[in-house]
């Protein structure tokens, strides 16, 4: 018992002024006093252990939080130099990619170049000996061969500047293709762009294998007219799909050799809120079961070698960030349409 309630206890059992009830009511009670003292001292003595284990566990969880922290903040510095390795792989990729498909074209812009080159020396060779004919005209004083002979001259430079112009046009897409896009958008006049992008893809391949010929049409809505775009990487989309449809439709040629006209068709058309660009081809068509993989980074089903799978996945892309997009529709034996939507 507690010494100060033992002297109480004492106390009241001496006391001879107290009956006995009374002794025993005061004795119940100071009982009762001692049994709630004694557990509150071991409440209070378990709390303080209670607090004295809690304090220690927090430390240890402080501890550990702190070096889950450290270690959080070691795996974000980790992960973003990987994402930046992986940004730059990327680019590397999307370079290589670039300059595989320009290595490819080599040959068909050294084709697309000599043919308005040969005009541009021919119509030159023509106006050198115009303009010595003027010459002797004019010793002889016939003023209306002169004339006649300066129109000739001015018609034929009219033709040298045109081919010259689009010699011109054919070396800027050669050069926009190998260039690190700006990210910039430019004026482009979009049918043109098609038009060059068609034509390169198409002795470009001519040049690789002499065995290769397709029929291409076009159908461009002159409505269109320039639109706002980043041209080198439209100009890698159209590339891409073009180059995809003469391979179909050469790979459809190669088993039906006798009955099958391959044939790239190219359209443009120009609506209220957006222009399409439609790349059909009339190939082997693409089989449902992988037609929704296409898009996916380093999917492809050319032979090893042939095609990185990244083709369609930077189209998508593409796309994506001009605000616009690309859909598919393949019938398998029938052909493949692919549709870029650029909003205006």
């Amino acid at each position: 018992m507690n010494p100060q309630l033992q002297t109480i206890h004492d106390f009241i059992q001496q006391n001879e002024n107290l009956t006995a009830d009374e002794k025993a009511t005061l004795l119940k009670l100071v009982k009762k006093v001692d049994s709630d003292l004694t557990i509150s001292e071991f409440k209070l003595e378990r709390t303080e252990k209670v607090k004295r284990t809690t304090g220690i566990l927090l430390e240890e969880t402080i501890e550990e939080l702190e070096q889950k922290r450290k270690d959080i903040e070691k795996a974000n510095n980790t992960l973003k130099q990987s994402l930046e390795n992986l940004k730059a792989t990327q680019s590397q990729l999307i370079q290589s990619e670039k300059m595989a498909s320009l290595g490819e074209l080599t040959a068909g812009i050294a084709h697309e170049i000599q043919n308005p080159l040969n005009f541009v020396n021919n119509f030159s060779e023509v106006s050198k000996e115009l303009l010595e004919e003027m010459l002797e005209e004019l010793k002889n004083g016939d003023l209306e061969e002169v004339n006649e002979l300066a129109n000739d001259v001015i018609q034929n430079l009219e033709k040298i500047n045109h081919h010259g112009k689009r010699a011109d046009g054919i070396v800027k897409g050669m050069l926009q293709h190998s260039r690190t896009s700006s990210g910039v958008k430019e004026s482009t006049h979009l049918n043109t762009l098609a038009d060059e992008y068609l034509r390169l893809a198409y002795h470009g391949l001519r040049a690789k294998d002499k065995s290769f010929n397709a029929n291409i049409q076009t159908h461009f809505d002159e409505s269109i007219g320039n639109i706002d775009i980043i041209p080198q990487d439209i100009g890698r989309v159209l590339l891409n799909l073009i180059t995809n449809a003469f391979y179909a439709v050469t790979a459809k040629k190669k088993q039906q050799p006798s009955d099958y006209d391959p044939t790239v068709t190219v359209t443009t058309k120009k609506t209220d809120s957006s222009i399409s660009i439609s790349v059909k081809d009339n190939g082997n068509g693409i089989p449902k079961s992988i037609l929704g993989k296409i898009f996916q980074p380093f999917f492809t089903t050319k032979p090893t070698g042939q095609g990185t799978g990244l083709g369609l996945s930077l189209s998508y892309d593409i796309l994506k960030a001009h605000g616009g997009e690309i859909t598919v529709d393949s019938t398998e034996n029938i052909g493949t349409e692919f549709i870029l939507i650029l909003p205006i």
